[in-house]
């Protein structure tokens, strides 16, 4: 038996080695959303955030279509510049028109030049807000004008621990945490769900802010709806990091092993 053959200090660095490694492997982490949510006792509600309305900047890109009762007098208003030009950035999932329609830049100043009506100043203004303010300067020249402004680039940004890492543009304005990590393929199961931080723009300075995804309470935060140029940022837990050293790890356990081979083989002889 080993422990006619072995010195009892050898047998004991052999289990402290063998538990190491078991305890390396058998560490369990918690990767479901929401946890505070019991599991029976039929629906749960919770208050959401109230939703305020992303509103222009400098440098945003617009698309601003302008139509009437003759197509023909607005179609020279309507003459911007392809989103692509502007460098704007499209996904999958909003790939197909938007590449193709015309943008305006949101200027330095905040302005936007509109051919026939010269520049109005949108920075500030809600999409809603600066369609009125058109839809009133354009009525002068054309008979009964719809107006239709949107953003072109609403871009957020998901980085780390998520499945497909990008730059999204999103399809509209009201968009959630939670919709921009379904764009990027939820989080993979190294991602810190108790720790996701958010990066925002504001007045020249970033905000930083840190999400618990594990509690429902984050769905009530003001930033639970995203803003243009919002970048979600998922970090590693220690799981990843155990990953990244497996092989070290297999190596090691292999040394070991042999070690304790060869040192039951000498103690035999």
């Amino acid at each position: 038996m080993l422990k006619t053959y072995l010195p009892s200090y050898l047998r004991s660095l052999i289990a402290l080695f063998l538990i190491g490694l078991l305890a390396s492997c058998a560490s369990t982490k918690k990767v479901s959303y929401f946890q505070d949510i019991p599991l029976t006792g039929g629906s749960q509600i919770k208050t959401m955030a109230t939703f305020t309305e992303p509103v222009i900047q400098a440098d945003d890109i617009l698309s601003i279509n302008i139509l009437s009762i003759d197509p023909q007098s607005t179609m020279v208003v309507n003459q911007g510049t392809s989103l692509q030009s502007l460098g704007g950035t499209t996904n999958s999932a909003t790939a197909t028109a938007a590449q193709q329609a015309s943008a305006f830049l949101v200027d330095k100043n905040g302005e936007v030049e509109l051919v026939g009506i010269g520049k109005l100043k949108l920075a500030g203004l809600t999409t809603f807000e600066a369609k009125n303010l058109i839809r009133t300067k354009v009525a002068a020249l054309y008979n009964k004008p719809s107006v239709e402004v949107r953003f072109a680039n609403f871009k957020i940004t998901v980085l780390g621990e998520v499945n497909r890492p990008a730059v999204y543009t999103m399809p509209n304005e009201k968009v959630t945490f939670l919709d921009a990590l379904g764009l990027a393929g939820d989080m993979t199961i190294f991602g810190r769900r108790e720790n996701v931080m958010l990066i925002r723009d504001n007045a020249g300075k970033k905000e930083f802010i840190r999400f618990d995804l594990n509690s429902t309470e984050f769905i009530n935060s003001p930033y639970f709806y995203l803003k243009q140029n919002d970048v979600i940022y998922v970090e590693p837990n220690k799981g990843k990091a155990a990953s990244l050293n497996a092989a070290r790890t297999q190596t090691y356990a292999i040394i070991g092993s042999a070690l304790s081979v060869l040192v039951i083989l000498f103690s035999r002889l």
